[in-house]
This record gives structure tokens, sequence and C-alpha cells, in this order.
């Protein structure tokens, strides 16, 4: 971290999202509403959020007082999509906010027109991309992105810019052989290995021109050797990945209640529905793998069969997932939970939630753009493991398990947000 003083940032931040579909246009709509003083921004930290300046404080104050975030009126909006609509046509596609909305801000979102993506169709099977890049290797796929970013700040006359992947979730994929090094990743380039995927096209050009970036999908786009070997060599800090929104977000609530008041559990089983762009994505069971990874993770962690075997040492958990077209981003999650207590009696608990997929990741989308310029300008690198708060699969250092328990994760956050205020001093 920076041993100067951390000022309050002046000029633009670009916020670039690969991905410009339900999440992205929700994101910038709200913010757009938000800065005008015609929407709340609600769900979101850096927003309306508080603090403890220190942990004996007296009184909490607005996180946005606590450090030097920069302003929703410093933002300029870019991005990358299959097709070729811009934002007030995509978000009127996704149907997501009201035609109200977005007629407030219809003018600056139709001026926000995507840049053509990086599309092998390969990692995403179920969408048909229009609007996409041709070069003859993934290596120039990198130089194109790389293009793209330059040309973006020059024309939006931004200073700098961070970056949260927003695009749909791509078929599972484990590090191999080509993501163990700068130098054999550069060279997987060269050679088109099908190893490396469109994410980490778009995170390798980003990376390589110093942007931040937040992994907002479950796939293997930050989280391997080379990439970590790249920002530390690019001072660039990484977060990821996938959005802690509905279903996983009720877990990380619920199940440290039920580890605070020693009751067991016998199974968690979750099922889906959704009808967006990354419901039909998720269709395809390659896909769905990547996604159901992620999704699995959470109640291991938080109840650890080691340390509790008699509560925690036998539990079934499956998760479903199912497009369901008339839907639409209208996510709906519903949970049954076998639990027990005393002298081993059974209940039972019965969850349904039905959410806004996009509403839910929004807030999120904006933290994550804030906190990570925040971060880079704070000169911290590499993994943040304090924004883990923000997803279900938090990144952790080698040979650490990752926190996953909600409430653990807000006092860590809380705790590398009072290290910097302290810097900002």
């Amino acid at each position: 971290m920076s041993h100067t003083p951390l000022a309050s940032p002046t000029g633009r931040l670009g916020v670039l999202m690969p991905g410009m579909g339900a999440v992205a246009t929700t994101t910038m709509a709200g913010v757009m509403l938000a800065r005008r003083g015609l929407g709340l921004p609600i769900g979101s930290l850096t927003q309306m959020g508080t603090m403890l300046l220190r942990r004996d404080a007296p009184a909490e104050v607005a996180l946005r007082d606590a450090v030097p975030l920069a302003g929703l009126d410093q933002i300029a909006f870019g991005g990358w999509d299959l097709f070729p609509d811009d934002a007030l046509a995509s978000a009127t596609n996704a149907d997501v906010l009201s035609e109200k909305h977005l007629g407030l801000v219809a003018e600056e979102l139709r001026a926000v027109k995507p840049m053509t993506a990086v599309f092998y169709p390969e990692y995403v099977r179920r969408l048909h991309g229009t609007h996409v890049k041709k070069a003859p290797s993934k290596a120039h796929m990198v130089a194109a992105v790389r293009d793209d970013v330059r040309r973006f700040l020059r024309d939006e006359g931004c200073d700098r810019a961070v970056a949260v992947w927003c695009g749909s979730t791509e078929v599972y994929r484990e590090a191999s052989a080509v993501h163990e090094s700068v130098e054999r990743f550069e060279d997987g380039l060269r050679h088109n290995s099908p190893e490396i995927s469109n994410s980490q096209i778009y995170a390798w050009a980003l990376v390589q021109e110093g942007v931040p970036i937040a992994n907002g999908s479950p796939g293997l786009t930050l989280d391997f050797p080379a990439m970590y070997e790249l920002a530390r060599l690019r001072g660039v800090p990484l977060a990821g990945k996938d959005f802690k929104t509905g279903q996983t977000l009720m877990k990380t609530m619920i199940a440290p209640g039920l580890k605070a008041r020693r009751l067991g559990l016998r199974g968690w089983y979750s099922t889906n529905i959704l009808g967006n762009r990354d419901g039909e994505v998720l269709d395809d069971p390659d896909s769905f793998r990547t996604k159901e990874v992620s999704k699995l993770g959470v109640l291991e962690s938080i109840l650890p069969k080691d340390g509790h075997p008699e509560l925690y040492g036998d539990v079934t958990h499956r998760v479903r997932i199912d497009y369901y077209p008339p839907r639409g981003d209208q996510k709906e999650g519903w949970d049954n939970v076998d639990l027990f207590g005393w002298l081993n009696y059974p209940m039972q608990m019965k969850i349904n939630f039905l959410c806004r997929d996009s509403i839910l990741a929004a807030p999120i989308v904006l933290d994550l753009a804030l906190l990570l310029d925040l971060a880079h300008r704070a000169g911290m690198t590499g993994m943040q493991d304090w924004l883990g708060f923000y997803f279900k699969s938090p990144m952790a250092p080698a040979g650490t398990a990752a926190e996953h328990d909600l409430f653990v994760q807000q006092v860590r956050l809380h705790d590398a947000l009072r290290r910097i205020a302290r810097e900002a001093a």
C-alpha cells in the first residue's frame, strides 16, 4: 500500500463492462438516475453504507466520507457486447427497468454504444453473436481489446479506468499448463490455445493496460497463476468471483445463524428459475457446471465438517437452475432446509426468494468499480480478498480457505477500508 496520503480523486473514471446486457445496463441507468437525484442507489455500500473509523469509535460515519472514493458524476461508462444494441436498446430488451426510468436517462444510455466483442462460441454455446471481432489469433484479440481501452479513455477524456466482467457464464474449465505463467499464457495466446477463454482474453488485455478488474461470473477468468503474476507486474488489483445476489446471498446470511446457535444441518436443497440471458446460457450443462461449483462451495465453508462433525458431518447439498423464459430477470429461488436441534429432533425451513437478479447485481457492480479504483490509487495490487463480501466464490491466498460468512466478510471489508482511511488521513 502507498505511504503517501491518498487524495480525493480528480478527473473522469471509465467503468468498462464486457457484456452490456441486463446487469450492465441496469447499473448504468441506476447511476445516471442517482447522480441526477432521480433515484436512490439502494444496496450500494459505497453510496449508502456506514462504518466505524475505529472499532472503538463512538459512532459510524458514511463509508464514502471515510475513504476518498470517486463520485458518481465522475463516471463514464463503456463496454463490449455480442450484439450492436446501444445501452438504451439493450436495457429496453432486458425489461428490468420501467419505461419511466429509462425515459429519464434515455439520451445518456443511447450514447453508450458497445465495442465489438471477443467471442469464440465454444465457451458460451447458447449465444450467437453478430457484433464480434475478427482476428487471426488470440494474441491479436488481446491487442484489439487494448486498442479499445486506449481509444475509450481518449474519446471519453478519462484519466483511468476499472472493469467489471458482466458477461455470460462460460463453460466449466480448470486451470491448465497454459495458465501457470505469463510466458506460457502469452505463448498460448499466440497459438490459439483452446484453454484460453473469451473472458481471459479481456482480462489479460485490461490488466496489461493497467486496468483493475472484478469478475462477476463463476468462470476461470482471473484466478490462476499467470494472471496473478501479470497483475503484480502491472501493479493492478483483481477481485472475484461470481456476484453474490439471490439464493447464495440468503445462504451466507442464514448458515452463519445456524452455526452461531449450534443447530445441526442434514440437507439443503436449492432450485432456481430465471428467464434472462444468463438463464438461457445456464441451460447448457457445461455452463451450469461452472455455476454449480461456485454455488456449492458456500455451505461447506461456513459449516465445516471437521469442526463439528456431529452437526455438519453428513450434509446433502443440491443446487438446480432451470431456464424459464416467462420469468425474465425476475429470478425465483426455493430452498428446503432440513435442520435439527435439541436431542436431534428434526425441523425444516422453507425459503422462497422472489428477487430481481439485476437489481441485486447493479449495486455490486458500482461498489466494485469504486472500491477497485480506490485500491489501485492506494497502491494495492493482485488479489483483493477483502472484497469477498460481494462474491459467491471469493478469492483466497494459496493454502487458505475462502471465507463465505457474510458477516465475517463485512468485518474484513471494513478493516481494509479503515487501513486505507488511515493512509488517506
